[in-house]
């Protein structure tokens, strides 16, 4: 009897010693404590309590503020630690839409490892602060946003038209300067989401020819319709988040939506990416990632050898720099979609989900970028990539003098089947007028090549195909596949392309080949081969077209 009362006294000794200890520690051991209680406001001490930021509608509790007091809602004047600073100037209120929703992280923890989620059971740690950008994909779908080129060209006419004389961007600008030139004029830092007036310019030029003020007598000009076009697009961009924007435009400049969709956009070749930046780093394999496990190391790994980190990856290693995989990597992480109160859905998101407008710029040199650049290069001239049959050259004139406006067409909307090239007339692809931009500004790529007219009906090639047989088989099958099914060359066994070229695009190929590629022609001799003649080549093609009517 007396051991099992020693045994309940100093069993209870011990749970009180450890509960003591416990609240020791949770009221004197805690960081945010210590922080706070070597910060001050403009009042003097700080109240030392648990701070948080608490918003039913989104269904969040954010203690992170306990440490980051000066981004608590009513705190102003905080000096202390640097996290106790403010946040940076953007739109929305911190205080309405809390930390997580942004930044990721577990807010209702109050230890920093847990905060940040940098804990092994946690499925969205905290983005890294060079990242932290990408925290806007969580709600907004950024609009009409252009390749890096047409990024550029944008802000180049920007300061070149001396536009920041009087108004700032993301932090420069608008500064009065001797002599009389510069104001401080609207910040145009948020004007992608805020909007601006429509007819800017003309009330510009108005003021420019009445005013007296020498801010608009010297630091405002005519502007061509050019640039103020290049300055609409660049303004449509500006929406507080400008590394994301050019992360965005980096995607929108390697082709990446001919293999991907991104929100229901893009072909099916590879996995579809529209939230992969909620991938849960426990479920991903850091064997051969160097440094940290989380997300941003294994996507940066990944876009630099995609095959040594998914074994079986059907992605190339595509020879990119760190500033490139810097800038996927940020753009992939802000590929997250939070489930949104109609009341708190952004007008771009909502334009998007509902109206399908388009998350990249519909001009033909954005959508050549963004979608068929990552197969046929950015110069069109095709690409090759190790271990992966080289992609075709369709902006050189050898094959724009013989291919259509509607052959191009076709091709692009019914892809090749059995090929790489998908349909992009499927509703996961491009509108009829999109399709008509990158057929113009292919010709465009192409020095305006235009197609030679002929006046030959689409077929007219009568030659012997048993004599085609045996000239394909010693001429054409080391490149393009004993069975047309293509190799170092393209497939010719393909009913899309056999049923919208003409004899002509086979007659011209064949005989005058094409200049960039290992197609050479035909018609003239070569060391290891002699020239065919004009009938030869006819029967070549004969012997193909029979491809048309087999099943």
């Amino acid at each position: 009897m007396n051991k099992n009362k020693h045994l309940l006294l100093w069993s209870s000794l011990g749970v009180f010693l450890l509960l003591f200890v416990a609240a020791g520690q949770e009221e004197f051991g805690k960081e945010w404590r210590s922080i706070q209680k070597a910060s001050r406001s403009s009042e003097g001490a700080l109240d030392v309590r648990l701070r948080q930021i608490v918003n039913p509608t989104l269904g969040i509790s954010d203690r992170c503020v306990s440490c980051h007091v000066g981004m608590a809602p009513g705190e102003s004047g905080i000096t202390g630690a640097a996290v106790t600073a403010a946040h940076k100037n953007v739109v929305h209120q911190t205080a309405d839409y809390g930390c997580t929703t942004c930044h990721g992280g577990q807010g209702r923890a109050t230890e920093k490892a847990d905060a940040h989620g940098t804990v092994h059971f946690w499925p969205q740690p905290m983005l890294p602060m060079k990242y932290s950008q990408a925290g806007c994909g969580t709600c907004h779908s950024s609009l009409n946003v252009p390749n890096l080129a047409g990024l550029e060209k944008g802000r180049s006419a920007f300061e070149r038209l001396d536009c920041l004389a009087c108004h700032r961007v993301e932090g420069r600008g608008g500064t009065i300067r001797p002599g009389g030139g510069g104001m401080e004029g609207p910040d145009l830092s948020h004007v992608g989401v805020k909007g601006y007036v429509a007819n800017w310019y003309d009330a510009h030029v108005q003021r420019h020819e009445q005013a007296a003020e020498l801010p608009w007598k010297n630091s405002f000009g005519a502007i061509s319709e050019a640039d103020r076009a290049a300055l609409s697009d660049y303004l449509a961009t500006r929406v507080g988040a400008s590394k994301l924007i050019e992360a965005k435009a980096q995607f929108n400049s390697l082709g990446c939506l001919g293999c991907h969709k991104v929100s229901g956009v893009g072909g099916d070749a590879g996995p579809d990416l529209s939230r992969a930046g909620e991938k849960d780093p426990g479920q991903a394999n850091f064997t051969h990632v160097p440094g940290a496990p989380i997300l941003s190391n294994w996507l940066g790994e990944h876009f630099r050898s995609p095959l040594g980190i998914v074994p079986g990856s059907q992605m190339p290693m595509m020879g990119l720099n760190e500033k490139q995989i810097d800038l996927l990597t940020m753009y992939v992480l802000s590929l997250r979609r939070r489930e949104l109160p109609g009341a708190y859905l952004p007008k771009d998101r909502v334009s998007a989900l509902r109206f399908g407008a388009r998350e990249f710029a519909t001009d033909g040199a954005t959508i050549f970028s963004a979608i068929c650049a990552g197969c046929h290069g950015a110069d069109g001239k095709g690409a090759r990539y190790p271990g992966i049959p080289p992609f075709p050259n369709i902006a050189g004139p050898d094959f724009l003098q013989v291919a259509s406006d509607e052959f191009i067409t076709e091709t692009i909307k019914q892809g090749r089947p059995g090929r790489k090239m998908p349909s992009w007339s499927s509703e996961a692809g491009l509108k009829p007028e999109e399709i008509a931009r990158v057929v113009a500004y292919l010709r465009q790529l192409g020095g305006n090549t235009a197609l030679v007219t002929d006046t030959n009906p689409p077929r007219w090639v009568k030659g012997n195909a048993a004599e085609g047989v045996k000239l394909f088989a010693a001429n054409c099958s080391g490149c393009h596949g004993a069975k047309g099914e293509g190799g170092e060359g393209p497939a010719l066994n393909n009913k899309v392309l056999l049923s919208t070229a003409n004899d002509r695009f086979f007659v011209e190929t064949i005989g005058k080949g094409r200049r960039g590629t290992a197609m050479k022609g035909f018609l003239e001799p070569s060391p290891v081969r002699r020239a065919l003649t004009q009938a030869e080549i006819e029967s070549i093609i004969t012997f193909i077209r029979n491809w048309e009517t087999k099943k």
